[in-house]
């Protein structure tokens, strides 16, 4: 019985992983434009404002790439009112290498639309992005010490240590790889606790709480 419910749960996370992998190639000619305040779009159309984004921050990029983009718009395609922020604008491209082009550019230089700063990002499904993001405190602290990290596809960190560059697919590879590492665990120590390390932190917190 035990064994049947293993694989079951192994053929669900693996049926899980691919509906991922397929959503992620579908959005994968997209660029996702963060940060245009809502009804910019109204007047020209979501496409002419990309094209706008492109002349003011990528005007020689512009100039080089025969850009064509299939489809343009807010997503998702209704406002949440409780939502602060505006919905992102997604633009599906003809040509995965634009997009790409247009992301490594990016990476080097602050974007603006009409001053206003912005971000320019891949598209990605829900669940990758969620993985992505787990990585985002440690993100920051490599790039405070300069080392260069990257989020690589679907999930996966690296950076550049002693000129090499290093690639994590999960949190526990890279602790393994720090436990020798005293430099990078000094940089880490605050966002790389293990998770059994963490409960027993919040338990102890809750029973001082509770002795009171």
């Amino acid at each position: 019985m035990l064994q049947a419910e293993e694989e079951k749960e192994v053929r669900l996370k693996r049926n899980e992983e691919t509906l991922r992998e397929l959503s992620d190639t579908i959005r994968r000619c997209n660029v996702r434009i963060i940060g245009i305040p809502e009804g910019e779009e109204k007047e020209k159309g979501a496409e002419s404002l990309f094209k706008e984004i492109m002349a003011e921050n990528f005007p020689n990029l512009v100039r080089e790439m025969d850009l064509q983009v299939t489809e343009a718009n807010r997503s998702p395609n209704f406002i949440n009112a409780r939502r602060p922020t505006p919905r992102h604008i997604v633009v599906k491209l003809a040509k995965v290498n634009d997009k790409e082009k247009i992301l490594r550019t990016a990476r080097q230089k602050k974007l603006t639309y009409k001053g206003t700063p912005i971000k320019l990002s891949a598209d990605f499904s829900a669940e990758t992005l969620q993985a992505r993001r787990e990585w985002n405190d440690i993100f920051k602290n490599l790039k405070d010490k300069n080392l260069q990290p990257r989020i690589l596809y679907p999930a996966k960190i690296s950076f550049k240590y002693n000129g090499e560059i290093k690639t994590f697919p999960d949190k526990q590879k890279l602790r393994e790889f720090i436990a020798t590492k005293p430099p990078l665990q000094e940089i880490l120590r605050k966002t790389l606790i293990p998770e059994k390390s963490k409960k027993r932190k919040r338990g102890y917190k809750t029973k001082s709480r509770g002795d009171k």
